[in-house]
């Protein structure tokens, strides 16, 4: 993770996972499918789906985003003041 790389936070896990059952496209698209387009590793999109872990870093976030076919803020929320990191994250799991 690059130091400048904002973190973002998952709005709704269940909307997550509807736009993978059909993406910008119309097609829909696999949770390793997904991680191989984001440069993640396939257990970051599990965690994500299942609310294990509700942030990542920005770069994934717009890659997930983008090959979801959706604009950033639509999934996601960038933490800073007025959207804390919740307490019990964990760390973001990469590639």
């Amino acid at each position: 993770m690059d130091a400048s790389d904002e973190m973002y936070l998952l709005i709704d896990p269940d909307l997550l996972r509807t736009l993978m059952l059909r993406t910008g496209t119309g097609a829909s698209i696999t949770i390793r499918e997904l991680a191989e387009a984001a440069k993640v590793h396939p257990s970051l999109i599990g965690f994500l789906l299942k609310g294990r872990q509700r942030t990542t870093t920005e770069t994934t976030a717009k890659a997930i985003a983008q090959r979801l076919g959706v604009d950033l803020l639509v999934l996601w929320t960038p933490v800073g003041r007025s959207t804390p990191v919740p307490t019990n994250e964990p760390s973001a799991v990469s590639a």
